[in-house]
């Protein structure tokens, strides 16, 4: 994936180096993406977060369960968070909100819709996780499996996230660090999560997006 750091193009990742991993970057942060948003608070404090198990396995797999049925409260809630904001917006193109080859990709080969998420979860300590969601419906499952091999590819580019003024004014940034995908047919699933204030334990942001990949289409 690429960010822009002072102005130049930087892989997403590039501070960890993890391999196949692919980022979603805030539009807001950017400021190229068309697309509307909502306020997300954003959470302060030292402490990690770490009560409700969000390292626990179990606590993961009982959260990917309410996720699979729609219940995005309640998955967040097993891995003791609980949702502040969240939003949703649904487009019938592609292209317009992504970038890099995953951008030409979309070109050649049109999507059937977009639809993504922005979501802002809390735990008791006044830590915030931010995480970012994309649906991504195409016509054919050999479509969707290419774009998958495409966007997990290290600077290969990828989808805008909602904007939202307050993650820029916070410096929220999504580095690729904490990050899941998901292919079911022809529908592509894509999620990060990040911080979004306080210092939020690296297994709880790892499993918020493991379990918002497992979320339904909204």
């Amino acid at each position: 994936m690429v960010r822009m750091v002072g102005g130049k193009p930087r892989p997403f990742g590039d501070d960890k180096k993890p391999k196949g991993r692919a980022a979603l970057l805030v539009a807001a942060v950017v400021g190229t993406a068309a697309a509307g948003g909502t306020a997300l608070s954003a959470g302060g404090g030292a402490a990690s977060v770490e009560s409700g198990g969000g390292s626990s396995l179990q606590a993961r797999n009982s959260g990917k369960e309410s996720a699979r049925k729609g219940k995005h409260e309640d998955a967040m809630k097993r891995l003791g968070l609980k949702t502040l904001k969240k939003v949703a917006k649904r487009e019938l193109k592609c292209a317009p909100y992504a970038f890099g080859q995953v951008q030409e990709f979309f070109v050649r080969h049109p999507c059937k819709s977009l639809s993504r998420m922005l979501l802002a979860v809390a735990d008791g300590g006044g830590n915030t996780v931010v995480v970012t969601i994309a649906w991504v419906r195409m016509p054919k499952a050999v479509d969707a499996r290419e774009l998958r091999d495409l966007a997990d590819r290290d600077g290969s580019g990828n989808i805008y996230a909602l904007p939202d003024a307050l993650l820029k004014q916070a410096g929220v940034r999504f580095t690729g660090d904490h990050y899941a995908s998901r292919l079911d047919s022809s529908l592509l699933v894509i999620a990060e999560a990040t911080s979004g204030g306080g210092r939020p334990a690296d297994a709880v942001l790892e499993d918020a997006a493991t379990v918002a990949a497992d979320f339904p289409v909204p």
